[in-house]
């Protein structure tokens, strides 16, 4: 964080109900701190989410196929960055466990500064038996890290 402005923003996207929420968020966040924005997909093998991403035996040709349509999606939410006034915008997808990743190995590599992540895009079951992601992104994260809330 240079002046107290952010400079590399980070937005992990799960593909749950909340991703318009923490996309305006992040969008807004920055467009006021004229800040870079990666939007980052985890995709977890063995998985069960409602999300964009989901990997259980899948062959090869799958896989190619899931992350084209991860990406097209991905590169949607670019564009709307972009036409909102965001200059610059990259979109990544990572294998992985989106825990560690999100909190500790694409902020290593992209120098992210601060995270603004939903609360929550996991199932109630899914929380149980995997805990939650953003909980362990916040106690983690060597950066700022912002929730944003869906508004009941």
């Amino acid at each position: 964080m240079a002046n107290g402005t952010y400079q590399n923003i980070l937005v992990p996207i799960d593909g749950s109900k909340q991703t318009p929420i923490v996309m305006e968020r992040a969008i807004q966040t920055a467009i006021h701190n004229h800040a870079h924005l990666d939007i980052l997909n985890v995709v977890q093998i063995n998985q069960v989410t409602e999300g964009f991403a989901t990997l259980t035996d899948m062959s090869d040709g799958k896989t190619h196929e899931l992350v084209q349509i991860i990406e097209k999606r991905l590169r949607d939410l670019e564009k709307q960055a972009k036409d909102a006034g965001v200059e610059s915008v990259d979109i990544h997808i990572r294998f992985g466990n989106p825990k560690l990743v999100i909190s500790r190995d694409f902020i290593k590599d992209h120098h992210n500064d601060l995270i603004i992540i939903g609360s929550t895009g996991s199932s109630r079951i899914e929380r149980m038996l995997l805990g939650s992601t953003t909980g362990y992104v916040v106690r983690m994260a060597k950066c700022d890290v912002i929730v944003a809330r869906v508004k009941h």
